[in-house]
């Protein structure tokens, strides 16, 4: 006769031991150094790529929009509104195009790449006086447009105008302009930049001019801006400091310049 089995104990079942955890890796220098070096590759990409297409920051470093925009603003330019190409910094090239969702407009302020050789990757910043197929045409330092004297409460004239071009300037601006001259007896059309047209803008052009008269280098000098210059359009002024004397313009601050 077998002896039958012994009672079974009640209650919890002791859990089992604890797997032993291994150590954790010590992270050398160079894995350190990778990690960081990923980091901050990540973050240089996403930088050029939102200053290529989306938003980017912008100095005024000349008078020649004053006073609409001073030497020491600080902005904020919208790439997306008139297309971007990706730009890869201090380097100059330029590439993947993307469309915008607007044009530039008449009287409004844009950005733009150098149309000059000797500045090919130089920002610049003036109002469009005229669109592709506009007529324009100024007398003594009056702006017509498509038969219409404008009103310019941005224009800013200093000097009086007239008088400062040399022979060689003159020369430059008569053969810029003279293929889209409508007037009168072109062989005898002598432009300056205070007076000149009527002319025609051609198509994928625009006619751009510093707010300042008197101190603006633009299309009056150098000639029409194509389109694909453009690079954006102005959002507001994230900051302003006037150098002499030293002192921030709190008053400037946010404004949109119009």
């Amino acid at each position: 006769m077998t002896a039958p089995p012994p009672p079974r104990k009640s209650g919890p079942v002791p859990p089992p031991p604890p797997r032993p955890v291994p150590p954790a890796a010590v992270k050398t220098w160079r894995d350190e150094a990778v990690s960081w070096g990923k980091a901050i590759a990540t973050a240089l990409v996403i930088w050029i790529i939102l200053r290529s297409y989306l938003i980017e920051a912008f100095r005024i470093p000349t008078g020649s929009m004053e006073n609409t925009l001073l030497v020491g603003d600080f902005l904020f330019v919208n790439k997306a509104a008139y297309g971007g190409e990706l730009e890869i910094p201090f380097t100059g090239l330029r590439f993947l195009h993307i469309n915008g969702y607007a044009d530039p407009h008449r009287d409004g302020i844009v950005i733009f790449r150098s149309v000059e050789d000797s500045t090919p990757n130089l920002d610049i910043v003036k109002r469009v006086m005229g669109e592709p197929g506009d007529t324009l045409q100024m007398i003594h330092d009056t702006v017509i447009r498509n038969g219409k004297r404008l009103d310019e409460p941005y224009a800013l004239h200093l000097f009086g105008g007239g008088g400062g071009e040399t022979p060689r300037q003159l020369a430059d601006i008569r053969a810029r302009q003279l293929p889209q001259y409508i007037g009168p007896r072109p062989e005898r059309y002598q432009p300056t930049t205070h007076d000149w047209g009527p002319i025609v803008v051609p198509p994928g052009h625009y006619w751009v001019m510093g707010d300042n008269r008197d101190d603006s280098y633009d299309s009056r000098v150098w000639g029409f801006l194509p389109r694909s210059h453009v690079e954006g359009r102005p959002l507001f002024i994230y900051f302003s400091v006037d150098r002499d004397p030293f002192r921030i313009r709190w008053n400037r601050l946010f404004k949109v310049p119009r």
